[in-house]
C-alpha cells in the first residue's frame, strides 16, 4: 500500500480550506490527507526544520518527498483527478510549472489579504516562540 499523501495548509484561511476540501487526487495514486498547519505534527516539524515558512506556501508530502508553494500546487495538479469542473480547471491552471510559478504568488497575496480582513493571525512556524502570534 502506498504511503498517504499529505497536504499541509492553513485551515483557518477560508480560500485555502475550500480549495483543499474540493481538490481530489486520482484513486490509483493513494489517499490525500489534509493537515492543518496550525496543529502540531511531525510533518510541520519537518517543514520548520527545512526553514520553510508555511505562511508563504502550502506543502505536499508524497512519501519522503516534500513540495513547497508553487511546486506543491504543481505536483498536486499532476496527481489530481480530472473529474468535476473544479478539478479540471485546477489541472489546466497548474499542470505547467511555469504557470504555477506565475499564479501562486497572487494566490499567496490574496491569502494574506483575506487573513488580515478576517482578523486572523499568520502561522509563524519559523518563530522560536510559536505561541505569540500577532
Amino acid at each position: 500500500m502506498a504511503a498517504p499523501i499529505i497536504l499541509v495548509y492553513d485551515k483557518e484561511c477560508p480560500a485555502c480550506d475550500n480549495y483543499c476540501q474540493v481538490v481530489r487526487i486520482r484513486e490509483d495514486i493513494g489517499e490525500l490527507i489534509l493537515q492543518d498547519a496550525r496543529e502540531p505534527s511531525a510533518v510541520m516539524d519537518e517543514i520548520t526544520a527545512l526553514g520553510w515558512d508555511i505562511d508563504q506556501g502550502m506543502v505536499l508530502k508524497m512519501g519522503s518527498q516534500l513540495y513547497y508553494g508553487s511546486d506543491a500546487i504543481h505536483a498536486l495538479a499532476l496527481i489530481s483527478s480530472r473529474s468535476g469542473f473544479f478539478n479540471r480547471i485546477n489541472y489546466w491552471l497548474f499542470k505547467s510549472k511555469t504557470l504555477s510559478h506565475i499564479f501562486y504568488p497572487a494566490l499567496r497575496f490574496l491569502r494574506g489579504l483575506l487573513l488580515k480582513l478576517l482578523g486572523k493571525s499568520k502561522i509563524n512556524n519559523l518563530r522560536l516562540d510559536n505561541n505569540s502570534h500577532f
